[in-house]
């Protein structure tokens, strides 16, 4: 089936799909919500940041003194990622070092799950926000061309007028992705830190039940 003097083309450029100006506003959208998840994880990292060396200590303290009860009261005052981890380990610690340790271990990935909540969100907008601005310039560059066929006495004005117009969402795609991508690596860093910061608190813990297994508990 044959289509007539570019009727299907013509059809087609004249959707909303084919304009450029909803993907600007597309892209505006999908900044709103980086920005929302980047102040929703600074608040939360913030809100459950913990001093890892001075519970370390006082975890050591507790445990030479063969008081794991107040070990317990003590880490349950905070809710961190550090202090849960060890906290479903140290409520077993009748179970012996092999039990605890993988209750450590689990306790930890299920908090790194809680500290990772979003950040796929903010990897997603910045791998794909250019590709979406790259989307909205091709439009608006076939809407330059468009308005050129239809126009040819301000053919130079009209052309170069639609491509500049055509690469603001270019532009905007990449001030949307380079905020996101440098927001996601910032938390995993963090959510890193928190990870290594449990995994020496749960070792503190391995060691004194490896070393005093009769005393501890």
């Amino acid at each position: 089936m044959s289509v007539e003097n570019g009727g299907l083309v013509e059809a087609l450029k004249a959707l909303p799909l084919f304009e450029a100006e909803w993907v600007l506003w597309f892209l505006l959208g999908l900044s709103a919500v980086s920005l929302a998840v980047v102040f929703e994880r600074l608040f939360f990292y913030w809100r459950h940041r913990v001093d890892v060396g001075k519970i370390k200590e006082e975890l050591e303290r507790l445990l030479a003194d063969n008081d794991p009860a107040r070990a317990i009261q003590y880490l349950a005052r905070f809710d961190s990622l550090e202090t849960n981890a060890v906290l479903s380990g140290l409520r077993a610690h009748h179970r012996g070092p092999d039990a605890v340790e993988a209750l450590v271990s689990g306790a930890a990935e299920h908090e790194q799950l809680r500290y990772g909540r979003w950040l796929g969100l903010l990897a997603t907008v910045g791998s794909n926000a250019p590709f979406i601005g790259l989307f909205g310039t091709v439009l608006g560059i076939i809407r330059a061309f468009a308005d050129l066929s239809g126009d040819l006495g301000g053919a130079g004005t009209t052309v170069m007028s639609g491509i500049s117009e055509a690469l603001i969402a270019t532009a905007v795609g990449l001030l949307v992705a380079i905020p996101a991508v440098v927001a996601y690596n910032t938390f995993q860093a963090q959510v890193r830190a928190r990870a290594t910061g449990a995994s020496l608190l749960g070792k503190t813990l391995l060691a004194a039940l490896k070393s005093e297994p009769s005393e501890v508990g």
